[in-house]
């Protein structure tokens, strides 16, 4: 009876003692927000947790979970959702690890990929191709033009702005009268709101210039935002923009899609370097030794690129007088 009395104690002292995957993830979360790039980061790591590894895991031992534990959580999606299971084993291996720092386990991680999970799941590029978002062929962006410019409201516009400057459509639709040196046609966008965290200048060609010089026109003295909305001034959702291309029945295209027709038409129709064309989608040039050697941006230079790829979206060459209309 009194063997019977202190094994219960024990078991009562160890499970009082154990830490369970749902405190290691909350943990983790809190530890690392504040490094990551915004509020929703952190959102979509305890929803993705939340939904497919607490219901399976989160009582349990942290020190107690093994690689069945993980074939669990996977298995049920990885061929029906590859991009959320990839997600989320990198997720629970973050979270291990982070518990076997902690001395929370030890031993070799369950979640991890190479050399082990990879033996029991396909890649995920083997279960499903990766979609790129649809682009228009550079070929078709006069007629395609045309028509954007014949759409009223703010969406449209600034929608014509995100083709004309390459830029992403979040960048666009966050941009304020503070980030635009308009008297020598540029626009700062502050490193905060780029993906990678770095400063980004964009030359204005005289297309980009009208749809702001129109936009100026019409602001309001207390409105920050560039294109706000009609209603509450507010930046616009990413869903005006792809309305806009809804009524235009190019379901077939996406917005963020015609940044690659940019790289396309400079890549076929341009003697511009492969750089500077990069260097205009904000994205990461060369290697840490060239980007060591080349600390510009090659400004002036990307002044010339971005006329020319107005000047070949542009139907009509833009006048002096032309106005936008932002709204019936």
């Amino acid at each position: 009876m009194k063997v019977k009395q202190e094994a219960v104690a024990a078991a009562r002292v160890a499970d009082a003692k154990a830490v369970t995957f749902d405190w290691c993830a909350t943990q983790y979360v809190e530890s690392h927000r504040s490094g990551w790039k915004s509020a929703k980061h952190a959102e979509q790591w305890t929803s993705t947790l939340n939904t497919y590894a607490s219901p399976v895991i989160g009582k349990m031992d942290v020190g107690m979970i093994e690689t069945a534990h993980v074939m669990r959580l996977l298995e049920p999606i990885w061929h029906i959702k590859s991009e959320t299971a990839s997600r989320l084993r990198g997720r629970v291996e973050s979270i291990l690890d982070w518990a076997t720092v902690h001395k929370y386990r030890n031993g070799e991680n369950p979640a991890r990929w190479k050399g082990h999970l990879d033996s029991l799941l396909p890649a995920r590029s083997k279960v499903a191709k990766v979609k790129h978002h649809p682009a228009l062929p550079w070929q078709e962006m006069k007629p395609f033009m045309a028509e954007l410019r014949a759409q009223a409201g703010i969406g449209a516009l600034a929608v014509q702005f995100t083709i004309l400057t390459a830029a992403r459509s979040g960048e666009v639709r966050g941009m304020t009268w503070d980030e635009l040196d308009l008297d020598n046609r540029l626009w700062i966008v502050p490193a905060e709101r780029m993906k990678a965290h770095r400063e980004h200048r964009v030359p204005l060609s005289d297309a980009a210039m009208t749809i702001l010089q129109g936009m100026k026109a019409l602001r309001l003295d207390d409105v920050d935002v560039v294109f706000p909305g009609v209603r509450d001034h507010k930046p616009l959702s990413d869903m005006t923009l792809t309305a806009v291309l809804r009524r235009m029945k190019r379901d077939d295209l996406t917005v963020h899609g015609f940044r690659s027709t940019f790289r396309d038409w400079t890549a076929e129709t341009t003697d511009y370097p492969q750089e500077m064309a990069e260097m205009a989608l904000a994205h990461t040039v060369g290697n840490k030794v060239e980007a060591a050697y080349r600390r510009g941006d090659m400004l002036e230079k990307r002044r010339a690129m971005m006329e020319a790829w107005a000047v070949h979206a542009e139907p009509t060459q833009l006048g002096p007088n032309a106005t936008p209309v932002p709204h019936q």
